[in-house]
Protein backbone atom coordinates (compact mmCIF):
# COMPACT_ATOMS: atom_id res chain seq x y z
CA UNK A 1 0.00 0.00 0.00
CA UNK A 2 3.02 2.32 0.30
CA UNK A 3 2.53 3.27 -3.36
CA UNK A 4 -0.76 4.98 -2.51
CA UNK A 5 -1.97 7.56 -0.02
CA UNK A 6 -5.55 7.08 -1.24
CA UNK A 7 -6.64 4.17 -3.45
CA UNK A 8 -9.78 4.62 -5.53
CA UNK A 9 -11.81 2.12 -7.53
CA UNK A 10 -10.70 1.22 -11.04
CA UNK A 11 -13.11 2.10 -13.85
CA UNK A 12 -13.10 2.42 -17.64
CA UNK A 13 -10.37 3.93 -19.80
CA UNK A 14 -6.89 5.03 -18.88
CA UNK A 15 -5.93 4.45 -15.27
CA UNK A 16 -4.66 7.81 -14.01
CA UNK A 17 -2.76 8.25 -10.74
CA UNK A 18 -2.22 11.67 -9.16
CA UNK A 19 0.66 12.66 -6.90
CA UNK A 20 -0.69 13.69 -3.52
CA UNK A 21 0.36 17.30 -3.99
CA UNK A 22 -2.46 17.78 -6.49
CA UNK A 23 -5.88 18.71 -5.13
CA UNK A 24 -8.76 16.38 -5.93
CA UNK A 25 -12.19 17.60 -4.86
CA UNK A 26 -13.34 15.92 -1.65
CA UNK A 27 -9.97 14.35 -0.77
CA UNK A 28 -7.39 15.87 1.62
CA UNK A 29 -3.97 16.65 0.12
CA UNK A 30 -1.28 15.30 2.48
CA UNK A 31 1.95 15.83 0.51
CA UNK A 32 3.15 12.60 2.13
CA UNK A 33 3.52 14.39 5.45
CA UNK A 34 2.00 13.40 8.80
CA UNK A 35 2.31 16.98 10.00
CA UNK A 36 0.18 18.15 7.06
CA UNK A 37 -2.17 15.16 7.04
CA UNK A 38 -3.21 15.82 10.64
CA UNK A 39 -4.70 19.19 9.69
CA UNK A 40 -5.62 18.71 6.01
CA UNK A 41 -9.28 19.22 5.08
CA UNK A 42 -10.87 17.77 1.94
CA UNK A 43 -9.95 19.86 -1.08
CA UNK A 44 -12.87 22.09 -2.13
CA UNK A 45 -12.12 21.68 -5.85
CA UNK A 46 -9.83 19.94 -8.30
CA UNK A 47 -6.53 21.54 -9.19
CA UNK A 48 -6.83 23.54 -12.42
CA UNK A 49 -4.49 21.13 -14.25
CA UNK A 50 -7.04 18.31 -13.79
CA UNK A 51 -9.73 19.86 -16.00
CA UNK A 52 -8.80 17.59 -18.90
CA UNK A 53 -8.55 14.54 -16.65
CA UNK A 54 -11.98 15.24 -15.18
CA UNK A 55 -13.46 15.71 -18.66
CA UNK A 56 -12.02 12.34 -19.70
CA UNK A 57 -13.47 10.74 -16.56
CA UNK A 58 -16.89 12.19 -17.42
CA UNK A 59 -16.57 10.79 -20.95
CA UNK A 60 -15.61 7.34 -19.67
CA UNK A 61 -12.13 7.41 -21.25
CA UNK A 62 -10.18 7.69 -18.00
CA UNK A 63 -10.45 6.84 -14.31
CA UNK A 64 -8.62 8.44 -11.40
CA UNK A 65 -7.36 5.37 -9.53
CA UNK A 66 -5.81 7.13 -6.55
CA UNK A 67 -3.40 9.62 -5.05
CA UNK A 68 0.17 8.44 -4.83
CA UNK A 69 2.80 8.59 -2.12
CA UNK A 70 5.86 10.82 -2.38
CA UNK A 71 8.95 11.95 -0.59
CA UNK A 72 7.59 14.07 2.25
CA UNK A 73 6.49 17.54 1.09
CA UNK A 74 8.08 16.68 -2.29
CA UNK A 75 11.39 17.76 -0.73
CA UNK A 76 13.72 14.83 -1.37
CA UNK A 77 15.21 12.66 -4.09
CA UNK A 78 15.16 9.13 -2.62
CA UNK A 79 11.41 8.54 -2.27
CA UNK A 80 11.87 7.24 1.28
CA UNK A 81 8.89 8.20 3.46
CA UNK A 82 8.84 7.28 7.16
CA UNK A 83 5.18 8.20 7.63
CA UNK A 84 3.42 6.48 4.73
CA UNK A 85 6.03 3.88 3.83
CA UNK A 86 8.45 3.75 0.92
CA UNK A 87 7.05 2.53 -2.41
CA UNK A 88 8.79 -0.63 -3.60
CA UNK A 89 10.77 -0.29 -6.81
CA UNK A 90 9.33 -2.84 -9.30
CA UNK A 91 12.78 -3.35 -10.86
CA UNK A 92 14.19 -4.61 -7.54
CA UNK A 93 12.81 -4.00 -4.07
CA UNK A 94 16.30 -3.23 -2.79
CA UNK A 95 16.52 -0.17 -5.03
CA UNK A 96 15.32 3.34 -4.22
CA UNK A 97 12.14 4.34 -6.07
CA UNK A 98 13.44 7.91 -6.45
CA UNK A 99 11.79 11.12 -5.41
CA UNK A 100 9.87 12.98 -5.01
CA UNK A 101 7.16 11.40 -7.22
CA UNK A 102 8.01 7.92 -5.95
CA UNK A 103 4.54 6.44 -5.77
CA UNK A 104 3.63 7.88 -9.17
CA UNK A 105 6.56 6.17 -10.90
CA UNK A 106 6.02 2.90 -9.02
CA UNK A 107 2.30 2.86 -9.90
CA UNK A 108 3.18 3.18 -13.58
CA UNK A 109 6.10 0.73 -13.52
CA UNK A 110 4.00 -1.90 -11.72
CA UNK A 111 1.04 -1.52 -14.09
CA UNK A 112 -1.31 -0.13 -11.44
CA UNK A 113 -1.62 3.07 -13.49
CA UNK A 114 -1.26 3.83 -17.19
CA UNK A 115 -0.39 7.48 -16.55
CA UNK A 116 0.62 9.34 -13.42
CA UNK A 117 0.56 13.10 -13.05
CA UNK A 118 3.41 14.34 -10.88
CA UNK A 119 5.37 17.48 -10.16
CA UNK A 120 8.97 18.37 -10.95
CA UNK A 121 10.76 21.11 -9.02
CA UNK A 122 14.31 19.76 -9.06
CA UNK A 123 13.85 16.46 -10.90
CA UNK A 124 10.80 15.00 -9.19
CA UNK A 125 9.21 13.21 -12.16
CA UNK A 126 12.51 12.50 -13.92
CA UNK A 127 14.44 10.96 -11.02
CA UNK A 128 11.79 8.36 -10.02
CA UNK A 129 11.16 7.54 -13.69
CA UNK A 130 14.90 6.90 -14.08
CA UNK A 131 14.96 4.75 -10.93
CA UNK A 132 11.92 2.67 -11.95
CA UNK A 133 12.74 2.23 -15.65
CA UNK A 134 9.89 4.31 -17.08
CA UNK A 135 9.48 7.61 -18.95
CA UNK A 136 8.59 11.11 -17.78
CA UNK A 137 8.21 14.62 -19.11
CA UNK A 138 9.16 17.76 -17.21
CA UNK A 139 7.14 20.51 -18.85
CA UNK A 140 8.15 24.09 -19.58
CA UNK A 141 7.77 26.24 -16.47
CA UNK A 142 4.35 27.91 -16.57
CA UNK A 143 2.92 25.76 -19.35
CA UNK A 144 0.70 23.68 -17.04
CA UNK A 145 -1.15 25.50 -14.27
CA UNK A 146 -0.02 24.85 -10.69
CA UNK A 147 -3.15 26.42 -9.13
CA UNK A 148 -4.41 23.81 -6.69
CA UNK A 149 -1.03 22.06 -6.57
CA UNK A 150 0.74 22.40 -3.23
CA UNK A 151 3.79 24.59 -3.76
CA UNK A 152 7.35 23.62 -2.97
CA UNK A 153 9.26 26.33 -4.86
CA UNK A 154 6.94 28.34 -7.13
CA UNK A 155 9.71 29.69 -9.37
CA UNK A 156 10.71 26.10 -10.22
CA UNK A 157 7.53 23.99 -9.78
CA UNK A 158 6.10 22.24 -12.84
CA UNK A 159 3.46 19.56 -13.49
CA UNK A 160 4.07 16.69 -15.91
CA UNK A 161 3.25 13.05 -16.76
CA UNK A 162 4.95 9.73 -16.04
CA UNK A 163 4.17 6.72 -18.25
CA UNK A 164 5.78 3.55 -19.50
CA UNK A 165 6.61 5.02 -22.90
CA UNK A 166 6.26 8.01 -25.21
CA UNK A 167 2.77 6.98 -26.26
CA UNK A 168 1.68 7.11 -22.63
CA UNK A 169 3.35 10.48 -22.07
CA UNK A 170 1.56 11.84 -25.12
CA UNK A 171 -1.76 10.66 -23.69
CA UNK A 172 -0.80 12.25 -20.38
CA UNK A 173 -0.05 15.58 -22.05
CA UNK A 174 -3.39 15.40 -23.87
CA UNK A 175 -5.09 15.07 -20.47
CA UNK A 176 -3.18 18.05 -19.10
CA UNK A 177 -3.58 20.05 -22.31
CA UNK A 178 -6.54 18.85 -24.41
CA UNK A 179 -5.68 18.99 -28.09
CA UNK A 180 -1.99 18.29 -27.53
CA UNK A 181 -0.38 16.32 -30.40
CA UNK A 182 3.16 15.20 -31.11
CA UNK A 183 5.06 16.69 -34.03
CA UNK A 184 5.74 14.57 -37.08
CA UNK A 185 9.48 13.97 -37.43
CA UNK A 186 10.98 11.97 -40.26
CA UNK A 187 14.64 13.02 -40.23
CA UNK A 188 17.20 12.13 -37.56
CA UNK A 189 17.81 14.92 -35.08
CA UNK A 190 20.85 17.07 -34.51
CA UNK A 191 21.71 16.34 -30.89
CA UNK A 192 24.05 18.24 -28.60
CA UNK A 193 25.69 15.71 -26.29
CA UNK A 194 26.55 17.19 -22.89
CA UNK A 195 28.91 15.12 -20.79
CA UNK A 196 28.94 15.54 -17.06
CA UNK A 197 30.49 13.11 -14.59
CA UNK A 198 28.54 9.91 -15.28
CA UNK A 199 29.50 6.25 -14.99
CA UNK A 200 31.05 4.87 -18.18
CA UNK A 201 28.26 2.29 -18.56
CA UNK A 202 25.65 5.06 -18.48
CA UNK A 203 27.50 7.21 -21.00
CA UNK A 204 27.89 4.17 -23.25
CA UNK A 205 24.18 3.38 -23.04
CA UNK A 206 23.26 6.97 -23.90
CA UNK A 207 25.66 7.08 -26.83
CA UNK A 208 24.45 3.73 -28.17
CA UNK A 209 20.81 4.82 -28.03
CA UNK A 210 21.54 8.07 -29.87
CA UNK A 211 23.64 6.27 -32.48
CA UNK A 212 20.82 3.81 -33.12
CA UNK A 213 18.55 6.67 -34.22
CA UNK A 214 21.05 7.89 -36.81
CA UNK A 215 21.18 11.28 -35.10
CA UNK A 216 23.98 13.71 -35.82
CA UNK A 217 25.61 14.11 -32.42
CA UNK A 218 28.00 16.89 -31.47
CA UNK A 219 29.51 17.48 -28.06
CA UNK A 220 28.42 20.73 -26.41
CA UNK A 221 29.94 22.59 -23.50
CA UNK A 222 27.76 24.13 -20.80
CA UNK A 223 30.14 26.19 -18.73
CA UNK A 224 27.43 27.36 -16.35
CA UNK A 225 26.09 23.90 -15.49
CA UNK A 226 27.57 23.55 -12.00
CA UNK A 227 26.78 27.11 -10.95
CA UNK A 228 23.23 26.70 -12.28
CA UNK A 229 22.74 23.65 -10.07
CA UNK A 230 23.95 25.59 -7.03
CA UNK A 231 21.68 28.53 -7.81
CA UNK A 232 18.71 26.19 -8.22
CA UNK A 233 19.43 24.65 -4.81
CA UNK A 234 19.55 28.13 -3.26
CA UNK A 235 16.19 29.12 -4.71
CA UNK A 236 14.64 25.75 -3.96
CA UNK A 237 15.73 25.83 -0.33
CA UNK A 238 14.59 29.40 0.27
CA UNK A 239 11.21 28.95 -1.39
CA UNK A 240 10.59 25.58 0.28
CA UNK A 241 11.17 27.26 3.65
CA UNK A 242 8.60 29.94 2.86
CA UNK A 243 6.07 27.32 1.74
CA UNK A 244 6.55 25.09 4.78
CA UNK A 245 7.87 27.15 7.70
CA UNK A 246 4.53 26.97 9.50
CA UNK A 247 4.89 23.19 9.65
CA UNK A 248 8.35 23.51 11.15
CA UNK A 249 7.14 26.00 13.73
CA UNK A 250 4.08 24.03 14.80
CA UNK A 251 4.90 20.44 13.95
CA UNK A 252 8.62 20.11 13.44
CA UNK A 253 8.77 16.91 15.45
CA UNK A 254 6.28 15.39 13.01
CA UNK A 255 8.51 16.08 10.02
CA UNK A 256 11.11 13.63 8.81
CA UNK A 257 14.58 14.61 9.98
CA UNK A 258 15.89 14.88 6.42
CA UNK A 259 13.11 17.22 5.32
CA UNK A 260 13.19 19.31 8.49
CA UNK A 261 16.95 19.74 8.08
CA UNK A 262 16.60 20.92 4.50
CA UNK A 263 13.89 23.37 5.46
CA UNK A 264 15.99 24.84 8.26
CA UNK A 265 18.93 25.24 5.92
CA UNK A 266 16.62 27.05 3.52
CA UNK A 267 15.72 29.49 6.29
CA UNK A 268 19.33 30.73 6.32
CA UNK A 269 19.30 31.91 2.70
CA UNK A 270 19.65 35.69 2.65
CA UNK A 271 18.66 38.43 0.23
CA UNK A 272 22.17 38.62 -1.23
CA UNK A 273 22.13 34.87 -1.86
CA UNK A 274 18.80 35.17 -3.66
CA UNK A 275 20.05 38.06 -5.75
CA UNK A 276 23.08 36.11 -6.88
CA UNK A 277 20.92 33.07 -7.67
CA UNK A 278 18.52 35.17 -9.74
CA UNK A 279 21.42 36.67 -11.71
CA UNK A 280 22.83 33.20 -12.29
CA UNK A 281 19.42 32.01 -13.50
CA UNK A 282 19.22 34.78 -16.10
CA UNK A 283 22.72 34.09 -17.39
CA UNK A 284 22.07 30.35 -17.44
CA UNK A 285 18.85 30.68 -19.45
CA UNK A 286 20.74 32.73 -22.02
CA UNK A 287 23.60 30.24 -22.18
CA UNK A 288 21.39 27.19 -22.55
CA UNK A 289 19.06 28.97 -24.97
CA UNK A 290 21.99 29.85 -27.24
CA UNK A 291 22.83 26.15 -27.60
CA UNK A 292 19.49 25.58 -29.33
CA UNK A 293 20.63 27.80 -32.16
CA UNK A 294 22.99 24.95 -33.10
CA UNK A 295 21.19 21.75 -32.07
CA UNK A 296 17.59 20.60 -31.67
CA UNK A 297 18.00 18.96 -28.28
CA UNK A 298 20.65 18.44 -25.63
CA UNK A 299 21.17 14.83 -24.53
CA UNK A 300 22.64 13.70 -21.22
CA UNK A 301 21.94 11.10 -18.53
CA UNK A 302 19.27 11.68 -15.90
CA UNK A 303 21.33 10.03 -13.14
CA UNK A 304 25.08 9.62 -12.96
CA UNK A 305 24.66 5.84 -12.65
CA UNK A 306 22.01 3.14 -12.73
CA UNK A 307 19.38 3.19 -9.94
CA UNK A 308 21.03 2.91 -6.49
CA UNK A 309 20.09 0.81 -3.49
CA UNK A 310 18.01 2.38 -0.75
CA UNK A 311 21.08 2.52 1.48
CA UNK A 312 23.14 4.39 -1.10
CA UNK A 313 20.39 6.49 -2.63
CA UNK A 314 20.99 9.84 -0.90
CA UNK A 315 24.71 9.85 -1.68
CA UNK A 316 24.55 8.49 -5.21
CA UNK A 317 21.55 10.44 -6.49
CA UNK A 318 22.96 13.76 -5.35
CA UNK A 319 24.73 13.67 -8.72
CA UNK A 320 21.47 13.81 -10.67
CA UNK A 321 21.48 15.97 -13.79
CA UNK A 322 18.14 17.68 -13.30
CA UNK A 323 18.35 20.89 -11.23
CA UNK A 324 19.89 23.15 -13.89
CA UNK A 325 17.00 22.31 -16.23
CA UNK A 326 14.51 23.52 -13.63
CA UNK A 327 16.47 26.74 -13.15
CA UNK A 328 16.18 27.43 -16.88
CA UNK A 329 12.50 26.44 -16.91
CA UNK A 330 13.03 24.36 -20.07
CA UNK A 331 11.27 21.04 -20.81
CA UNK A 332 12.99 17.67 -20.53
CA UNK A 333 12.02 14.13 -21.52
CA UNK A 334 13.56 11.07 -19.85
CA UNK A 335 13.47 7.55 -21.27
CA UNK A 336 14.96 4.22 -20.17
CA UNK A 337 17.71 2.84 -22.43
CA UNK A 338 19.39 -0.57 -22.20
CA UNK A 339 22.34 -0.93 -19.85
CA UNK A 340 23.63 -3.64 -17.54
CA UNK A 341 22.64 -4.70 -14.97
CA UNK A 342 19.85 -2.10 -14.87
CA UNK A 343 18.45 0.39 -17.38
CA UNK A 344 20.07 3.79 -17.72
CA UNK A 345 18.00 6.91 -18.30
CA UNK A 346 18.45 9.24 -21.27
CA UNK A 347 17.42 12.86 -20.78
CA UNK A 348 16.55 15.07 -23.75
CA UNK A 349 16.30 18.80 -23.01
CA UNK A 350 14.67 21.21 -25.45
CA UNK A 351 13.91 24.93 -25.68
CA UNK A 352 10.78 26.34 -24.03
CA UNK A 353 7.54 24.98 -25.48
CA UNK A 354 9.19 22.10 -27.34
CA UNK A 355 7.35 19.23 -25.60
CA UNK A 356 5.73 18.03 -28.85
CA UNK A 357 9.13 17.92 -30.53
CA UNK A 358 10.80 16.17 -27.59
CA UNK A 359 8.19 13.44 -27.58
CA UNK A 360 8.58 12.93 -31.33
CA UNK A 361 12.34 12.56 -30.93
CA UNK A 362 11.78 10.29 -27.95
CA UNK A 363 9.65 8.09 -30.16
CA UNK A 364 12.57 7.80 -32.56
CA UNK A 365 14.80 6.68 -29.71
CA UNK A 366 12.28 4.09 -28.53
CA UNK A 367 11.90 2.70 -32.04
CA UNK A 368 15.64 2.57 -32.63
CA UNK A 369 16.49 1.00 -29.27
CA UNK A 370 13.78 -1.59 -29.70
CA UNK A 371 15.10 -2.47 -33.14
CA UNK A 372 18.67 -2.75 -31.88
CA UNK A 373 17.92 -5.18 -29.02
Amino acid sequence: MATWIVRLATGPGLKVALKDLIDVAGIPTTAGSRALARRAAPAPADAVCLAGVRAAVDQGTATIVGKTNLHELAFGITGVNQWFGTPGNPLDGRLAPGGSSSGAAVAVASGEADIAIGTDTGGSVRIPAACCGVAALKTTWGRVSTVGVRALAPSLDTVGPIARDVEGLTAGMALLEPGFVVEQVTEPATVGRFRFRAAPRVDAAIDAALAATGATTVDVELAGWVDAGRAALTLLGAEAWVANRALVASGGLELGADVAGRLRRGSTVGADDLGRAAARAAAWKAELGAVFGRVEVVALPTLADVPPTLERAEAEMSARATLPVNLAGFPALVLPVPARPLPASLQLVGPPGSEARLLALGGQVEAAVGASR
